[in-house]
């Protein structure tokens, strides 16, 4: 079964920075509300079966949630039904805000 991996705070600027990274934002629309990294798609997890057709197959895939739970569950999903080089943010979007990374509305 093919697998996904973890990548952290630190290393996701540099992966974001090469633009061959694609963020997906698997929380609520209320949780989105709050807040999300720079450029997410936002893509609840209910509906990531109906919709993993619309990402960009060509790209790294990093799921993050509010502290990696739900995304985890999303980049095993995504990992089993064939997409490629699939990650999973440790710690979610908590970790990233302290660690110093930006939140936009």
């Amino acid at each position: 079964m093919a697998e996904f991996k973890n990548i952290t705070v630190t290393e996701l600027p540099n992966l974001i920075a090469s633009g061959k990274a694609q963020l997906v934002d698997v929380r609520t629309d209320a949780e989105i509300a709050r807040g999300r990294i720079k450029g997410a798609i936002c893509l609840p997890l209910h509906l990531l079966p109906l919709r993993l057709q619309d990402l960009d197959t060509k790209k790294t895939t990093v799921f993050y949630c509010q502290v990696g739970g739900r995304s985890a569950q999303a980049a095993a999903f995504a990992a089993a039904q064939g997409l490629g080089d699939v990650y999973n943010l440790q710690g979610g979007i908590m970790a990233w805000a302290q660690s110093g990374g930006e939140i936009v509305a």
